[in-house]
Order: structure tokens, then C-alpha cells, then sequence
């Protein structure tokens, strides 16, 4: 079960597991805040193994849980990030994992939605040993002034693994495609997953009109198995 942590820097984090873990993960809510499926996501990271740590970004906004079919407060969530903000709640994470003892050779990062963008930004900066981005947006355009998920695989300072659907209606074809095409320009290894029957979403059981239980669990699998061939130990 996740506790609420609020770090020295005011960023409240949601943490399960084992401080004396060998592996931390970052885990990365999507535009809905950190909600129950974003804390159960934390908890299972934990069950795996990991101290799995998952910020508030929306903290600024006094951390609202927004419900799923709420996208009006939702937008204005996200149209409150900016790229200093989340930087700075990348770094305060990290910071804390480096205060408990886990390098960023030691620390994955995964993060659903707009985490995922966010989850790919943080690789650019050099704060984990691996990153993965469930159907992380932006692919074309930047967001949060962020620039675009092309670009940004371009300038990975560690081994990312990209989980997209091909029924994702945000996010078509010809953006995957262009990720992909981008991801050869890399110096570390990626692996880009690209899901027939997967919608946006597909990996949240709460979501139910877009969940895919097969798939989900086949993502999840993938990407623990690629976080172990890439971490360090500590």
C-alpha cells in the first residue's frame, strides 16, 4: 500500500516498497492525477521488487484527482506544466532516491499518458538507467514546452522502450512511425511495441471502455523485462 511522502522541496510523492530495495522506479501519473490506479500501479511496481516512488505533478494545482470523463479539468491541469516545473519535480525525485541510496544507473522510470511524455523527458536528463512510455503524447508537437517525442529519443542518455496502440486515434500511425524512424538516431537501446488491438490507455483496468487485459499484461511483462536487462543493481 502506497504512503504520501512530502518531500523537503514541498513535492508530495506516493511511495510503496523497500527502502532496501536493489531497483527504484518513478512512476508517472497520466493526465488524471495521482489516483487510485496510479497508486495501485506504485504498489505493484513494489510487489515486483522495486521502491517505487510516484510524484504529484500536479501539485501546483493542489493535486486534484480528476475523473475520467472529466476532460475540461483535466486540460487545465495540463495546461498548467510547464517544462522548469517539471524539471524541477524530476530532479526533487531523484534527488530523494539519491538521499536512499539508488543512483540513476539503479532508478527506472515509467509513466502512463502525459507521464510517458514526461518519463522520456527525464531520460534526456541523465536521472535513470532506463525509461518507458506507455503512449506517451507529443509525438509530433511538443507539449508543456517540452519539444516532441521525435525529438527527444534523439538525445536519450539511457535505454527506452515505448508501449503504443495501433487504435490509438491520438496518436496515428504515421507518428508511431516517425517515432520509430527517429529511435534509429539513438545511441542506447530501444524497443518500440506496437499493439494491433490496443487503444489509448489500454494498460488502465480502471478505464474500462479501453482496457486491455491482455495486452496490458503483455506491456507491464515487457517492460519489467527490459528495466531488468538494462538497471544496474545496487
Amino acid at each position: 500500500m502506497t504512503t504520501r511522502h512530502i518531500l523537503s522541496t514541498g513535492l508530495p510523492v506516493n511511495e510503496a516498497g523497500n527502502k532496501d530495495s536493489p531497483l527504484a522506479i518513478i512512476v508517472l501519473q497520466e493526465a488524471f492525477g495521482v489516483n487510485d490506479h496510479i497508486r495501485d500501479v506504485t504498489d505493484r511496481f513494489a510487489t515486483e521488487g522495486y521502491f517505487a516512488v510516484a510524484p504529484e505533478l500536479f501539485h501546483r494545482e493542489n493535486s486534484p484527482e480528476v475523473a475520467y470523463d472529466d476532460f475540461p479539468s483535466a486540460l487545465s491541469a495540463l495546461g498548467a506544466l510547464s517544462r522548469d516545473d517539471l524539471g524541477s519535480d524530476l530532479s526533487d525525485t531523484s534527488n530523494y532516491l539519491q538521499s536512499l541510496g539508488f543512483a540513476p544507473s539503479n532508478t527506472a522510470i515509467v509513466g502512463y499518458c502525459m507521464g510517458g511524455t514526461v518519463a522520456t523527458f527525464a531520460n534526456t536528463l541523465g536521472l535513470v538507467g532506463a525509461s518507458a512510455s506507455f503512449y506517451g503524447g507529443g509525438v509530433s508537437a511538443g507539449r508543456f514546452g517540452l519539444p516532441s517525442m521525435i525529438d527527444m529519443v534523439r538525445d536519450l542518455t539511457a535505454p527506452w522502450i515505448g508501449l503504443y496502440g495501433q487504435l490509438d486515434k491520438g496518436i496515428p500511425h504515421e507518428q508511431v512511425e516517425a517515432l520509430s524512424s527517429a529511435l534509429s538516431h539513438s545511441s542506447h537501446a530501444t524497443i518500440l511495441h506496437y499493439y494491433p488491438e490496443a487503444d489509448h490507455g489500454f494498460h488502465s483496468d480502471d478505464r474500462h471502455p479501453v482496457y486491455n487485459k491482455a495486452v496490458a499484461t503483455a506491456a507491464a511483462r515487457e517492460t519489467l523485462d527490459f528495466f531488468a536487462q538494462h538497471l544496474s543493481r545496487r
